[in-house]
């Protein structure tokens, strides 16, 4: 009976030491990928104590392990696979300790060549716990430390993915094409997690906000409404409470100093010619914030990990584009690869890049085939950059009512003189704020609103508009933090006494802000004339900025009247845009405006004027 009970015993302790896959990443794969190559992180305990076989005469191309057991890296060739299940063999010796199937799925049609959003878009950012909240049952969940708190300004407050999905009628009906959530992925911080920036896993929808069924669910509702789906990708840093950073792969998979040192933020010294090393290594390899542990790009491992996470949530979800965070934060040798390796796979795929710096030159050295970064032979592969020039001086602009050499709306054609640094013009993204800045209806009224809006729907590139503002939202953001300028939407929770969702629901005031945004931004819709066209500006006079937008098929003229005061002004100067031209059409009321002598517009207004 002893000796029965031993071998019981022995074989228990055995089995316990088996090792068990507690995870696999990516968690399948496709057949048909230009990357064939995949690297398969599989995690459980010991597991790098083993040999991996595979099935189906798939050839195992690499094995790394590293110095933490936990995990084991191999890499299969999937060329000219077809759709299957394979089965990964874990072997001790001779003997089989454990096996994982793994699936090779069918590609969509015409995938590799999905449709990305561009200049004909119009791209609605919105914060997914503040918008709507359409399962008040994911709300808080068991395995997520922080639970819903409607009443913190700074907590989680249950909009989720169903509220989106809810409300993209509206979305639509404001004339919008495509939507950028701020990151969905799972966010374990004990606080302020709603902005899921420091992601704790990077392959599963957080669950407060719902499933990665309900995701590619959105991004199919989008779909049927012509509309695109753009992640909110992070490419610099995860959050500390990362099960990778946990239970690291290896000591450098992060930025060590050891452990946590504060980022100078002094993007500059990317291509500061005269930059010391450290600060160059501090801007790069150092934590954003404390709590978001920095990734090393320039380790393969990880620069493999997070292409094939990008290109997973691609395929899986059927993205239409991809903003970056903090893109020039990173390794820019290895995300430069990164990107690259995206766009080799999408080759229409759009992915715009945080860049947060106040200089044409500084700007454009991360968009593709800059010439400014060709100067050190850099090139980022980035296809899109955000404006942020034009950010400043809308900041500014519209709230100088007095023009000088300096101020006023000078500032505004200032920024378009900088155009001929960017290979792709009509690849920026123009917006008037988004989550991190203040609130535009906070620095104006409703006629700074106006032209500020009115500005980035007409002028090159793409435009972004932040959810609430169409209604009139405000929040101070230095007085009171982000929260104020990341205040829940009225309606989107059930109890609220407004709902702004729905014509009815809307005050007289909300419904102006709307009416106008949305008739500016339907009218953009079907305008190559904006999209694509060229522009032409003139100096400022009075401060009042005159520019058109042309093509060989039509032309629009835009007037921006920056004075609290009525303007007439002289036509004669636009001669070389006007020419051709009796009348010019608002499209805000219809109103025609002849294009003779003069022509005069009121105080703090705008006119879009189509010539004919």
């Amino acid at each position: 009976m002893r000796t029965y009970f031993t071998s019981l015993l022995t074989l228990c302790i055995t089995i316990s030491a088996f090792a068990q896959i507690e995870k696999a990443e990516p968690p399948f794969w496709w057949s048909g990928m230009k990357h064939a190559e995949v690297q398969i992180m599989f995690y459980g305990k010991n597991i790098n104590n083993y040999t991996p076989l595979v099935s189906d005469n798939v050839k195992i191309t690499n094995i790394t392990k590293t110095e933490n057991p936990n995990y084991l890296f191999v890499t299969i060739d999937t060329k000219d696979l077809e759709p299957t299940e394979l089965i990964f063999n874990f072997k001790d010796n001779k003997k089989i300790v454990h096996t994982h199937k793994y699936e090779i799925k069918e590609r969509k049609e015409g995938s590799a060549l999905r449709e990305s959003f561009d200049s004909s878009d119009v791209i609605y950012l919105l914060m997914p716990d503040r918008f709507a909240n359409g399962d008040p049952k994911n709300d808080s969940q068991k395995e997520l430390t922080e639970k819903a708190n409607r009443s913190l300004p700074g907590g989680r407050h249950g909009g989720d993915i169903e509220g989106i999905i809810q409300n993209l009628d509206y979305i639509e009906g404001l004339g919008a094409t495509a939507i950028w959530p701020t990151p969905l992925n799972e966010d374990n911080d004990e606080k302020f997690s709603y902005h899921t920036y420091a992601q704790s896993d990077v392959y599963q929808i957080d669950a407060r906000y719902g499933t990665n069924e309900d995701y590619v669910r959105l991004s199919e509702e989008l779909k049927k409404r012509n509309m695109k789906l753009i992640m909110d990708y992070v490419t610099n840093h995860w959050g500390a409470q990362h099960w990778m950073y946990k239970d690291m792969p290896t000591y450098n998979w992060f930025h060590q100093f050891p452990g946590y040192a504060q980022t100078n933020y002094r993007m500059t010294t990317q291509y500061d010619p005269n930059a010391s090393n450290r600060d160059k290594k501090y801007c790069m390899d150092g934590w954003f914030v404390r709590t978001m542990p920095d990734l090393n790009q320039s380790n393969p491992l990880v620069l493999t990990y997070l292409i094939q996470n990008a290109l997973w949530w691609i395929e899986y979800a059927d993205l239409g584009g991809f903003r970056v965070d903090t893109y020039s934060y990173c390794d820019k040798e290895g995300i430069s690869k990164w990107t690259k390796a995206i766009t080799d796979e999408y080759p229409k795929f759009n992915i715009v890049g945080e860049v947060w710096m106040h200089d044409h030159a500084a700007i454009s050295y991360w968009q593709k085939d800059s010439p400014v970064g060709a100067i050190q032979s850099f090139n980022s592969y980035l296809p899109s950059v955000m404006d942020f020039t034009l950010h400043d001086a809308i900041m500014e602009a519209f709230g100088e009512d007095k023009s000088t050499w300096f101020d006023g709306i000078i500032k505004i054609y200032e920024n378009f003189t900088g155009d001929y640094l960017y290979p792709q013009v009509n690849n920026l993204l123009v917006f008037t704020e988004n989550h991190d800045t203040p609130r535009i209806n906070h620095l104006y009224d409703f006629n700074g609103y106006k032209l500020a809006t009115a500005l980035i729907g007409t002028v090159r590139g793409i435009p972004q508009i932040y959810y609430g503002s169409e209604i009139g939202m405000k929040g101070d953001k230095d007085t009171n933090g982000d929260a104020d300028i990341r205040q829940d939407f009225p309606g989107g929770w059930q109890g609220d006494t407004t709902n702004a969702f729905t014509e009815n629901g809307r005050t007289a005031s909300q419904k102006e802000y709307y009416d106008f945004t949305s008739k500016l931004f339907n009218w953009r819709k079907n305008k190559d004339v904006i999209h694509n066209g060229k522009m032409t500006h003139y100096l400022p006079e009075d401060n009042v900025y005159v520019y058109f937008r042309h093509n060989e098929k039509e032309s629009v003229m835009v007037v921006i009247n920056n004075n609290t005061e009525e303007k007439t002004f002289d036509l004669a100067r636009f001669k070389e845009n006007t020419s051709g031209y009796q009348m010019g059409t608002n499209i805000f009321d219809n109103k025609g405006y002849s294009l003779g002598s003069s022509l005069t517009i009121s105080g703090k207004n705008i006119l879009i004027l189509e010539l004919k």
